[in-house]
Formats: structure tokens, C-alpha cells, sequence
């Protein structure tokens, strides 16, 4: 998170009184402001087909507050930023109605022509939206203001879609304006795995593969489906999680150190490590879904027993991935990814195991040294970071005890951590592009796995509770169950 916003802009959030914007937007914009983050003459434009006014969305508004937890002082002033535009099905004026509602909202109170969309919309209307607000010149920056559009994943369905995604957004804006957001980038750890690397010496002269044996990044969720089932079975875990959200992670593991810390200079070097992964074979994927199962005492259904989930469904809730990354750095060590639902519990883990030392001077003695120094980056629940190493068992005879040398942000830092989309929408504010992802990223990302969804291997059952399909135990590295809780 940056510095404070300096300027007024218009914040427009196309589905406005949707579940996104009342369960995350409205609850970070409110923190923001309440933090004295925005400038006092930020206003939010809340746009719905919903027949609502400014005190009705506001009244909308203060209910999502109130169920996020947010309560204070701070509200009223909050709710007063806000006001409202409705958008009436098949009204082909909508688009000239809006310009002219925020030019006299900045008019009246003296606010720049500086504006924000984010489309908090399905896929399906992302195209027209667009189109919408180029036909009447609301994707101009100028010397009157500037012009962001964000954009919420999916950033399509496989390498075509893409493509034409793509291209679509960029008939009416510059790859400057666009802010395809992935609220996995706003989170803290995400962030500070960046100065984790390169403030501290000893970590990045360790960071490559004369040093480091493996890495495994595993994104567990111990909930199914649930009402999402329709979404989820058009899309599985490979386009849910592994396309977006994993493979960042993997790309800010894995790049090169940055000429800068600054927007374009990150997004080169993760877009270099995208090139360079080697094409996935089926052999090194493991596809799995839930069966019936036991998840703290409590008995659940399969995935196929699932409202809204068809009886010959084919969709994977779980993948595990091998995955090699043909670079100077990386040559020879095996990246493994795991995601899954109904994990048994939920976690985002990145885990770096270290080469182990050249002699095994301690097994001479008796003492075991079969578990390799790793490193765990903790992104939920408890964010943090440990350092599992060797210690001498005090007493005789000689033992050696795995331990965890940690740090996690709750109890160092004592406040609430900041919400991802607080962050990130800051960000757009200030028009800081560091978190966000690049056009090209999301094609090669796609590019990655299009082979996988041309030709996806068999799917293989798991209970719910464990760690998904046993076939999927030789994609893992060793030892797991010291870091990610035991095995199910």
C-alpha cells in the first residue's frame, strides 16, 4: 500500500449492490477512509439495474458495513460519499446518462475529470461495458483527468478467450488504464515474499537451484462448492485457482531480482519466468474430486452430490501439478502444486526445501537426518513465515529435533492486518500498476496450461478431510505433514 491518494476522482462500481461489492468493495473503501487514506473528494458511484437512489444505496451500504463487523464514528461520513446510478435494461442511453451524471457530480463538487470503473460484473457484459464507456468517451485521459478500468478474474476461459478479451479492452484503453486485479496480490505476505527475498542477503544468495531441492505451493480449502456450484463447474481448479492466483505466486517465487521496485520492471521479470516453464506433461498432473467425508467432526457430501453439479461431471476439485521452470535459476528443481477443496483445512503455504548438507555427519553418530531444512511462507490463515532447521535435544544420548524458528504478522504487529482489496484499491487510486496483472501475463498463464484443458487426464477420487487423490502423494515433497498439519 502506497502513499495516500492526493486527488479527487469518481470510483464507479459497475454491480454495485452485488455480493463482491457489499461483502469486499464498500468494506475497503470504508477502511481506506476511515484511515484518512482517500481524499476528502473521492465520491463512489454505486451503478445497478437495481430501481435504488443515492439514500437507499446508502441504506444498502450501511448494511454491508454492518455485516462486515464495521461499526464507529467514521460511518456517516463514509455513506455520505456515496450516491447512485441505475441503469435500466436495454436503455441505450445508460452510457450518455452516466457521463453526464459524473460530469455534474464533479461539477458540484469541484472534483477533476479522474475516474474509476470497476466492473464487478460477469464475464458476459465485460465486452459491451467496455464498449459502452468508449462510445461515449469515458476512456479518455487527457489533460482533464485520468481513466482507469479494473477488471475482475476470470481474464477468460483458456488462451482464446484471452486473446479476445484482450483485445476487446484494448480497443478503448491503453494497458495503462487496465488494472486486472487478483486479490491474491494484495495480500501482506504476497507482498513482503518481495522484500523477504531481496532486502535480505543470505535469503537470495540461497534462492536458486544450487541451493534449494524443491518448492511446493499448496492452496487448501476445507469448504466445497456450495452455492457456487454452477460457476464451479464450468470452471474446476485448474481455472478456478492454478491459472490466476497459483500461478503468480509461482511467478513471484521465481523471478529474476527486478531492475526496480516498480510496476513495469516486476511484471517483465514474472512474465520471463512464465516463458520459461517447460510444457506440462499429463504424467505430472493429478486431477481429483471430492467424495463423501468427515471435515472436524462433521460428515459431508461428494462433489457429485452437490446442488447444481451434474450426475456425470467431469470437473476436477482438486490438481497436482509437477512442474519444472527452464531458467539459469531454477534449472532441475521441481516446483509442485497442489489446490484443492474440502482440504482438511484452509491454508496458502508456499514451502521451500533446501538442498541438504553434502555429509551426514550426524547419521555417523547415530542421529537421523532424513528431513531437509524448509522454509514455509504462510499467505492464510495465519500469515508468517518459519524456518524448520536441526537443533540438539538437550541431554544424552545425542538426538537432533526438527524445530521452526517463526515470525507471524499477529503477533508482531498488533493491529488488523490490511484487507487485500483495501490495498489494491488504493493502488488504483494512486495509479500504482505493481500488483496488478499484465496482458501478457494472463495469455502466457493460459498458454501454460492450454494443453491441460485440450486433453485433461482421468479425475480420481478423494475423500473429503484429506489431502486429496493418493496418487497425488509423489507430487508433494517430503515431510509435509510438519508444515501443513498431519495428513488425512
Amino acid at each position: 500500500m502506497g502513499k495516500a491518494s492526493s486527488e479527487g476522482s469518481i470510483f464507479t462500481i459497475f454491480g454495485a449492490t452485488g455480493d463482491l461489492s457489499r461483502r469486499k468493495l464498500l468494506p475497503a473503501l470504508y477502511r481506506s477512509h476511515a484511515a484518512g487514506l482517500i481524499d476528502p473528494r473521492v465520491r463512489i458511484l454505486g451503478v445497478s439495474r437495481q430501481d435504488l437512489n443515492d439514500e437507499s444505496f446508502r441504506a444498502l451500504a450501511a448494511e454491508s458495513l454492518s455485516a462486515a463487523g464495521i461499526e464507529g464514528d467514521a460511518v456517516p461520513a463514509f455513506l455520505a460519499r456515496l450516491h447512485y446510478f441505475a441503469t435500466p435494461s436495454g436503455n441505450p442511453d445508460n452510457f450518455t446518462r452516466l457521463k453526464e451524471t459524473l460530469l455534474e457530480l464533479g461539477r458540484s463538487r469541484n472534483i477533476p475529470e479522474n475516474y474509476c470503473f470497476y466492473l464487478s460484473l460477469p464475464p458476459r457484459v465485460f465486452g459491451p461495458t467496455i464498449a459502452g464507456l468508449g462510445s461515449v468517451g469515458l476512456n479518455v485521459s487527457n489533460e482533464k483527468g485520468w481513466t482507469r478500468v479494473i477488471v475482475e478474474k476470470p481474464f477468460g476461459t483458456d488462451l482464446d478467450t484471452a486473446r479476445k478479451l484482450n483485445a476487446t479492452i484494448h480497443e478503448h484503453f491503453t494497458e495503462e488504464q487496465i488494472y486486472r486485479i487478483d486479490h491474491y496480490l494484495g495480500k501482506e505476505t504476497v507482498q513482503n515474499l518481495l522484500v523477504f527475498r531481496l532486502a535480505n542477503a543470505f535469503i537470495e544468495s540461497s534462492w536458486n537451484r544450487e541451493r534449494v531441492e524443491s518448492v511446493q505451493i499448496t492452496v487448501g480449502e476445507s469448504l466445497g462448492v456450495g452455492s457456487r456450484a454452477g460457476y464451479y463447474d464450468q470452471s474446476g481448479a485448474l481455472r478456478d485457482m492454478l491459472q490466476n492466483h497459483i500461478t503468480q505466486l509461482i511467478a513471484l517465487v521465481a523471478m529474476e531480482v527486478p531492475t526496480s521496485f516498480s510496476a513495469d520492471a516486476i511484471r517483465y521479470e514474472k512474465l520471463k519466468v512464465l516463458r520459461s516453464i517447460r510444457p506440462i506433461e499429463s504424467s505430472d498432473v493429478i486431477r481429483g474430486r471430492y467424495t463423501a467425508g468427515t471435515i472436524d467432526g462433521e460428515k459431508v457430501k461428494g462433489y457429485l452430490e452437490e446442488d447444481g453439479v451434474p450426475a456425470d461431471s467431469e470437473t476436477e476439485t482438486f490438481l497436482a501439478v509437477k512442474m519444472g521452470i527452464d531458467s539459469w535459476r531454477w534449472q532441475g528443481v521441481p516446483f509442485y502444486i497442489r489446490t484443492g477443496k474440502r482440504m482438511p483445512v484452509k491454508t496458502s503455504q508456499i514451502a521451500v526445501r533446501f538442498r541438504g548438507a553434502p555429509v551426514r555427519y550426524f547419521e555417523r553418530l547415530g542421529c537421523s537426518q532424513d528431513i531437509a531444512d524448509v522454509l514455509t511462507i504462510t499467505l492464510q490463515p495465519n500469515e508468517g513465515f518459519a524456518f524448520h532447521f536441526d537443533i540438539k535435544v538437550p541431554g544424552n544420548p545425542l538426538r537432533l529435533e526438527k524445530v521452526p524458528l517463526r515470525f507471524f504478522y499477529g503477533d508482531h504487529f498488533h493491529g488488523v492486518m490490511p484487507d487485500a482489496y483495501q490495498t489494491l484499491l488504493l493502488d488504483v487510486l494512486e495509479g500504482d500498476q505493481t500488483l496488478f496483472v499484465h496482458g501478457d501475463e494472463v495469455e502466457e498463464s493460459w498458454r501454460v496450461y492450454q494443453r491441460l484443458l485440450d486433453a485433461p487426464p482421468p479425475v480420481h477420487d478423494y475423500a473429503a478431510g484429506t489431502w486429496g487423490p493418493q496418487a497425488a502423494d509423489a507430487l508433494a515433497i517430503p515431510e509435509t505433514e510438519l508444515w501443513q498439519g498431519t495428513r488425512g
